[in-house]
């Protein structure tokens, strides 16, 4: 198996620093030749998972044989990174939720009873030694993970009234931390979390908004965008949550406005009530540039209550709050037509679910789907609010995995990826796909 050498870890660690297809110059890391279709589990290769472009390589950053929380075949599910982003050691520690719902009567994970609940891991990426960060029994679905611009961790929970955590980390070696629930920033079922340099927090809240109806029974019912305002600059203890409103578009796209302030303690309910916009399972959020993305993983229902398409990608302009489509299968992205090795099997985008930005701005996406593919976006030239052409760069044969947690750390020509619930018995892990420099830009 092709892993980190120490020498590599370390150039990363402390490194500064596109279906639809558009013949726009693409420079540094988003500058490949697409590869030509998803692939196909049949040509599974644990040791090199993923089909990647020419000028690429694949390397296993850290799995379950280097840290099994969760042992006896129970899958680790290593789901969202981030590594610290500032300070004196920037770049060095990557951090790890593990999506587990162990410690819930209801858990559906085999021999859950015996491991004390959900956790985040860490990876010193200089030395290669993983170690669990946090952990406790009452922790369910960890999802997104973020680092603030105040250096600490901001972790959430998945579940329904899920929990938003503020990790504080020992200041000498950040491998030691200590969460603190942060209840003003609302209860909802969290995946995406994004931080504004303002310091505003912004969250998703991952329901099927327009078919899953509240206690209640009223609809739309949650599905929405949230943005929590805090008191003072850094400090989560305090503040006032809003939730998105957009009016004058198809599917809930416009001109939108924050509505509020709303209950945080019942944030689903209350968002939807004071009109807050609902969509099918807003999954993931990232911010480039005055742009907020919002990965929406299922489409409107239409006839028969069939998806309308395969999921989108919103653009929500910052400052002017313009909510556009800025990718969605049949729009500006093709459409995934059967699976690899069907008769008539169309390569195309279906359930995007985790976003990332490389270092120069494009918008990266990773599908919640099998086969798991990960596309590069253009950006959007134009100005009309969407992407200009999106490309395929790669694709997961693991046959029972999907990819999670795309992210950019310090080094600008790797992205980080994570395998989930992999076919192979203890077999979650984080992998590296990296651009060979010294072949030079093709």
């Amino acid at each position: 198996m092709n892993v980190w050498p120490k020498t590599l870890l370390l150039s990363i660690a402390m490194a500064h620093g596109s279906g639809v297809l558009a013949d726009t110059p693409r420079e540094g890391f988003a500058n490949f030749t697409p590869i030509a279709a998803s692939a196909s589990c049949n040509n599974w290769d644990p040791a090199a998972p993923w089909v990647i472009p020419e000028g690429f390589r694949q390397s296993l950053v850290s799995d379950e044989s280097a840290l099994n929380i969760y042992p006896d075949g129970v899958s680790d599910w290593y789901d969202m990174n981030t590594v610290n982003e500032s300070g004196p050691m920037a770049g060095r520690y990557l951090y790890r939720t593990h999506e587990v719902r162990c410690g819930a009567v209801w858990a559906v994970f085999p021999l859950c009873s015996r491991y004390p609940g959900g956790a985040v891991s860490v990876v010193d990426l200089q030395t290669g030694v993983a170690s669990i960060l946090v952990q406790d029994p009452s922790y369910q679905a960890l999802d997104g993970i973020r680092w603030t611009p105040w250096g600490t961790l901001l972790v959430v929970e998945e579940t329904e009234g899920g929990r938003l955590l503020e990790i504080s980390l020992d200041a000498e070696t950040l491998t030691k931390g200590h969460a603190i629930d942060r209840p003003a920033a609302g209860r909802l079922a969290h995946e995406g979390v994004a931080v504004g340099g303002d310091g505003a927090v912004y969250m998703v809240d991952e329901h099927r908004g327009l078919t899953e109806k509240c206690a209640d029974g009223s609809l739309p019912c949650g599905g929405g965008i949230y943005r929590f305002v805090p008191d003072k600059w850094g400090d989560l203890s305090s503040g006032q949550l809003f939730v998105l409103a957009v009016a004058g578009g198809e599917y809930n796209t416009g001109q939108g406005r924050w509505l509020g302030p709303i209950d945080p303690a019942n944030a689903r309910q209350a968002g939807s009530k004071i009109g807050g916009a609902s969509y099918q399972r807003p999954e993931d959020l990232q911010i480039i540039g005055e742009v907020l993305y919002a990965a929406i993983t299922e489409g409107p229902p239409g006839e028969n209550g069939k998806e309308v398409f395969e999921g989108r990608v919103l653009a929500i302009h910052l400052k002017t709050l313009a909510v556009s489509t800025f990718i969605q299968p049949g729009l500006n992205a093709p459409i995934e037509i059967g699976q690899p090795g069907d008769k008539n099997f169309q390569t195309g985008l279906d359930n995007v679910d985790n976003l990332a930005a490389t270092p120069d701005g494009h918008l990266v996406l990773i599908e919640d789907n099998k086969p798991s593919d990960i596309w590069l976006a253009d950006k959007d030239n134009n100005g009309d609010g969407r992407a200009d052409g999106l490309h395929l760069f790669a694709s997961l044969t693991d046959p029972g995995a999907e990819g999670s947690g795309i992210y950019f750390g310090k080094d600008p020509n790797t992205l980080l990826v994570n395998i989930q619930h992999s076919a192979r018995q203890d077999g979650d892990g984080t992998w590296a796909i990296t651009r060979d420099t010294g072949t030079g830009d093709k």
